[in-house]
């Protein structure tokens, strides 16, 4: 693991995969699970920040940039000048320490209704149209994260037989025929349509992302 203190709130944490190995963790636990994420975070923390002055005051935040080799941490503090008071809120931390600002987007990722993509979709009775898209990498599907907006629609994130598979479903009632042909072709630039049903993927494979996939990368990932 190495650790660059970039500027006074600011440090960065490069982990190998073989540090990932040591800590017994992988970049699809942290995915797959939202209290892991959050534990992990705060064990790096207190591996570079043995003496807690870092986050001595005020709360951190966390930027995850995964690659093939392992991963990128940056800890960012919250800042106490006046350019920072309107985000004064998101330091405030619970009983346990952990900032509302981490533990808000944790929350988000188990409760639909905070999300915006899918949070309207009321799947019912309504035509629906799915497509699957094998990813050749996780790079692509953070790249995709950053540029698709669905609408009318939601997307699910796979692991199967060691690739990533993003499931877009897309209703008739919310998504015209024009959009859904805009919104997959866009999608097709970083992946690649395949005959692979979605019952599959979710019978067979594991489920990463839920519902809100591409929103959830937009959380937590950047290219």
């Amino acid at each position: 693991m190495e650790m660059e203190r970039l500027n006074a709130n600011t440090i960065r944490v490069l982990l190998g995969n073989d540090d990932l190995a040591e800590r017994g963790i992988t970049v699809l636990d942290l995915l797959g699970n939202h209290k892991q994420i959050e534990t992990f975070f705060y064990s790096i923390l207190d591996e570079v920040d043995k003496d807690h002055s870092f986050a001595s005051e005020g709360g951190v935040t966390f930027q995850v940039m995964p690659s093939q080799s392992g991963l990128e941490l940056l800890i960012s503090r919250n800042q106490d000048d006046e350019d920072a008071d309107e985000d004064t809120d998101d330091a405030q931390t619970d009983d346990n320490g952990v900032p509302d600002f981490i533990r808000q987007q944790l929350n988000a990722l188990d409760d639909p209704a905070a999300s915006d993509e899918g949070s309207f979709i009321d799947g019912g009775q309504a035509d629906k149209t799915e497509v699957v898209l094998k990813l050749q990498s996780f790079e692509d599907f953070i790249a995709l994260a950053q540029e698709l907006r669905l609408e009318g629609a939601t997307s699910d994130l796979y692991s199967y037989n060691d690739d990533y598979y993003l499931v877009l479903t897309f209703y008739a009632n919310k998504a015209s025929s024009s959009e859904i042909a805009d919104q997959t072709a866009l999608a097709l630039e970083y992946g690649t349509k395949v005959n692979l049903s979605a019952d599959v993927l979710a019978e067979y494979g594991k489920l990463l992302m839920p519902t809100s996939a591409l929103e959830t990368g937009r959380y937590y990932f950047k290219k």
